[in-house]
């Protein structure tokens, strides 16, 4: 054989070896009919509403090509207003959890539905001839018009079938409270934006929850008036921090059973005929001015207080607005359920033990986890004969029952839902559901036995009577336009005068009283397993993957303790081991902590984060725990907090300059006002056409994170997980920077300041760092070798490096998965290990306005680019715009006497800059106090 055919034989086998070892052939077919308003690489907007604690918030959801990539606020929806919050930027990645479950499963095996159907159908059958008895479904509260429809014909079908409901986070003191003062259920919707002194008592209107994002733009906007007696002035009394107390221009920590004496002191001011009672005397100097205050400003002053608070304390505070003329309005209870959460909970359990239910359905709920552990609830599940969980993922609750069934994902069905002032919306599907699952609405037809319509056809008809038959279409177009149902939301009820409940003081409990609320982070704990939640910083202490239990300064001195000292808390034969977090500002004799970590079956991303708590609460006092006693257990544990990674030079009253409004109006304060040019080596900008700029208001960051969720989805941020965050390797482009400053803390979201005079370009070897030509400090990542010596001379500390392939084959848990890449943004580049990365002023957008604008042959507008921190800020504290413009907002505000340069004195020229804190503190009380 000579040369070449043996070179041609061998070849040959090694084409036949690479063919038999490759991807089998595939086909690419294009679109031979494009699908209905889909082009190629132009992205689709729907409105819609998410789920939170059962009530819906709207929301608009960016589709590409079928694949849902990005959610923002919805402005026509009045719990969105256009912004969201943490939860509803993180929903579009539970979208795509590798641990979503995917059929049917019983026995230790994956199952179908057709088997479960035949498991249940003779069960039905048994329950229907008895008028359903013994047939039980639990779930958590309902707003859906449509679903409640369907509950009410089940139960006309069999009557004797029961339904039960619990929340986790519920407001069970708030709707008893309403019921002793008025006689009735009545939900109560204060209008911030009418009042100009706000007390409030262990309650936190901005915190997390479906009512966050209204109530904190109407309080920022209140307190935007830059005239004192304009200006909403806060006076907050709480046991912890919390976001209001926070913003607050008066606060007082006091333990949570002496607030009730709070109370009882300012409606003694305003004439209440209750007994003394006995407080500090700084908290007693605090009740007089904020009595005097508020009956100052009748018909403009509110007070509120908080769910841990008992119902007789949340009675009093509506007998004090009633006689404050308080800007409230009053509306029917949007949940339906007479009972409270707990109550029903104890029904169930009382139930299951007298032997009255068989048959248990356990619906998009899982009790087992987060139930009060006083009451018994997992016993009392496990002794049901027949249990089936339909819910996303195979949880605590899953694992004890006889069938887990897959229930969709909100963005997957159809349905409705009412936000907490009764507005209705339409959920409508932006994406096929990705596995074999089943929504809540067919869950329910199942168990009526009824012929199977399609969702869509059970939602329309729950709507039909809302408009004439002739114009249903267009009404239904409109309505999935607009992303609410017009003139849905409740109306304003009469209700009689709030009556005077009787309230006697109380003295303060012996030993500690451990306070609990939902976590910022991963709320109840049902979002555990989402790692954009996990790894996004806490407010006040930047914790992240965990909780800890925060401890009141002088505690920790008199118990000798450190952060990071595990504690042992003892309550009755109950025990719990935690870190602690020690709390400047934090109540003496006072511990808290967070619920919704400790899980065991959360999946990959959550299971075993932090520490349950919900097993040490009681239905009667779910909130407050007293009579707890702690000692120290010996040993440590590592508490991972992101900020101290990048802190700043300098002291945190110039790096968040505060003022009052009397010194605003007297001109008697002094900023590090931007646009200053010191000497400088840096050649001239020229920008040829667009100046791009940002400007963030401290006074209205409230410090809730999303915006720092929102950038991490806009942006393909990656997770790194807890061992990386240790090493200090955070990759979020944005974060909330807490600065304390006379013992009261306040937030700065803290994004790239894109210099002009940036320190990061000239020290970069390959001009990976540069400036183009509309200011923008750009990154060019395949330029980039990972030198870091950019981030070195960053002051602002906002460049963050790949040390491995956090999004590009080294991701963190399951995020590498196929599924889980399909949440990636397709305008944004996926950086690979070893490059550098940061803001970007969200450049793809600007790109994207500049197109349409080149395309019409104009200058892109004012308003027309917006990023995703400033579309996300409930309060709209961030702004961005052009200061070529000479009548831009931007230009305006930067203009304005509170703005300032972060580090302005380094002669770095920011494009990012801010607007003083503004406080509007009570003169004849003093300084801002804590």
């Amino acid at each position: 054989m000579d040369r070449r055919a043996a070179l041609k034989l061998f070849m040959t086998g090694v084409a036949a070896t690479l063919a038999s070892c490759g991807r089998p052939p595939e086909e690419v077919v294009p679109y031979v009919q494009m699908p209905e308003r889909e082009t190629p690489g132009l992205p689709l907007l729907f409105a819609s509403a998410l789920p939170l604690a059962g009530y819906g918030r709207g929301v608009i959801v960016t589709s590409v090509e079928g694949r849902p990539i990005k959610i923002e606020g919805n402005p026509r929806h009045p719990a969105s207003l256009g912004s969201t919050d943490v939860y509803g930027e993180a929903t579009v990645l539970s979208l795509y959890d590798p641990d979503r479950s995917k059929a049917p499963y019983s026995d230790n095996r994956t199952q179908s539905w057709s088997a479960f159907e035949a498991a249940l159908r003779p069960r039905l059958d048994r329950h229907r001839a008895k008028q359903g008895e013994g047939l039980a479904v639990l779930t958590g509260r309902i707003t859906s018009p449509s679903m409640l429809a369907q509950f009410e014909s089940l139960k006309r079908s069999m009557p004797q079938m029961k339904r039960y409901r619990y929340e986790p986070i519920d407001d069970d003191a708030i709707r008893n409270g309403t019921k002793l003062a008025f006689g009735r259920l009545a939900t109560a919707l204060p209008r911030f934006t009418d009042a100009r002194i706000v007390l409030t008592l262990d309650a936190d209107p901005i915190g997390a929850g479906p009512e966050q994002i209204r109530y904190a733009r109407q309080i920022a906007d209140a307190r935007r008036a830059q005239v004192p007696t304009n200006s909403l002035r806060l006076y907050s009394a709480e046991p912890d921090w919390s976001l209001t107390g926070a913003l607050a221009d008066h606060r007082v920590a006091l333990r949570p059973e002496l607030i009730r004496n709070l109370a009882i002191e300012v409606a003694r001011g305003l004439g209440a005929p209750l007994e003394q009672a006995t407080l500090p005397d700084e908290i007693r100097r605090f009740a007089a001015a904020a009595t005097a205050d508020i009956q100052a400003r009748r018909g403009a002053a509110l007070v509120m207080a908080g769910p841990r608070q008992p119902a007789e304390v949340h009675a009093l505070c509506h007998w004090i607005d009633a006689q404050l003329q308080a800007p409230v309005d009053f509306i029917a209870s949007v949940d339906p359920d007479a009972k409270s959460h707990n109550e029903s909970l104890r029904t169930f359990v009382s139930d299951v033990r007298g032997g009255h239910v068989e048959t248990l359905i356990i619906l998009d709920a899982n009790p087992l986890y987060n139930a009060p552990g006083s009451l018994g609830v997992g016993e009392a599940i496990r002794a049901v004969p027949f249990r089936a969980h339909f819910g996303g993922f195979r949880d605590e609750t899953a694992r004890h029952c006889t069938w887990h069934l897959p229930l969709t994902h909100a963005l997957e069905h159809w349905s409705d839902i009412r936000a907490f002032d009764g507005t209705a919306s339409i959920i409508q599907p932006l994406i096929l559901p990705l596995y074999d699952s089943r929504d809540p609405h067919q869950i329910l037809a199942m168990l009526e036995a009824e012929a199977r319509s399609p969702t869509l056809d059970i939602i329309r008809n729950q709507w039909k009577s809302a408009v004439s038959e002739k114009g249903l279409a267009d009404w239904w177009r409109q309505t999935l336009h607009d992303g609410v149902v017009a003139n849905s939301a409740f109306e304003k009820i009469s209700l009689p005068t709030a009556g005077l409940p009787s309230l006697a003081p109380v003295t303060a409990a012996e030993g500690f009283t451990l306070a609990l609320a939902s976590d910022p982070a991963v709320f109840d704990g049902g979002m555990a397993n989402n790692a954009w939640l996990q790894e996004c910083p806490k407010p006040f202490t930047s914790q992240v993957w965990g909780n800890a239990l925060h401890v009141a300064e002088s505690d920790a001195r008199a118990l000798g303790v450190r952060d990071g000292d595990v504690l042992q808390l003892r309550h009755g034969e109950a025990t719990l081991e935690m870190p602690a977090l020690i709390s400047k500002g934090q109540a003496a004799g006072v511990l808290s902590t967070t619920l919704g970590y400790g899980r065991t079956d959360a999946g990959t991303i959550g299971t075993g984060i932090g520490v349950d708590v919900y097993p040490w609460r009681n239905a009667d006092s779910p909130w407050l725990i007293d009579h707890v006693t702690i000692t120290r257990a010996g040993h440590r544990a590592e508490l991972l907090q992101t900020q101290h990674f990048f802190d700043l030079e300098g002291e945190a009253e110039q790096l968040q300059p505060r003022l009052t409004l009397a010194d605003l109006v007297g001109g008697k304060f002094q900023v590090e006002r931007p646009g200053g040019n010191p000497p400088t080596l840096y050649p001239p900008s020229h920008d040829d056409t667009y100046k791009w700029a940002m400007s963030i208001d401290a006074s209205a960051c409230i410090g809730c994170n999303a915006c720092v969720v929102a950038c991490q989805a806009e942006n393909n941020i990656p997770v790194v997980g807890p061992d990386e965050i240790a090493m200090g390797r955070d990759m979020h482009w944005m974060r909330i920077d807490h600065y304390v400053v006379d013992a009261r803390p306040g937030f700065s979201p803290t994004p790239c300041m894109h210099c002009e005079h940036a320190p990061c370009e000239p020290v970069c070897p390959v001009a990976a760092s540069i400036h183009d030509s509309e200011g923008l400090n750009v990154q060019v990542y395949n330029r980039c070798v990972g030198t870091r010596f950019c981030e070195s001379n960053c002051p602002y500390k906002v460049r963050r490096f790949n040390f491995a392939g956090y999004a590009d084959g080294q991701e963190y848990g399951n995020l590498g998965e196929d599924i889980a890449k399909a949440v990636f943004n397709p305008n944004v580049s996926v950086r690979g290990r070893g490059v550098m990365e940061k803001c970007t002023y969200c450049v793809q957008r600007i790109s994207v306005a500049r197109r349409a604008a080149e395309r019409e042959g104009r200058v892109i507008r004012e308003g027309e680019v917006v990023t995703a921190c400033q579309a996300a800020c409930p309060t709209q504290a961030i702004h961005f715009g052009d200061m070529s413009d000479p009548h831009s907002r931007i230009n305006a505000l930067r203009a304005d006497p509170r703005s300032y340069s972060l580090l302005g004195e380094l002669g770095t020229r920011p494009r990012t800059t801010y607007l003083a804190r503004l406080q509007n503190p009570n003169p004849d009380y003093g300084k801002a106090r804590t």
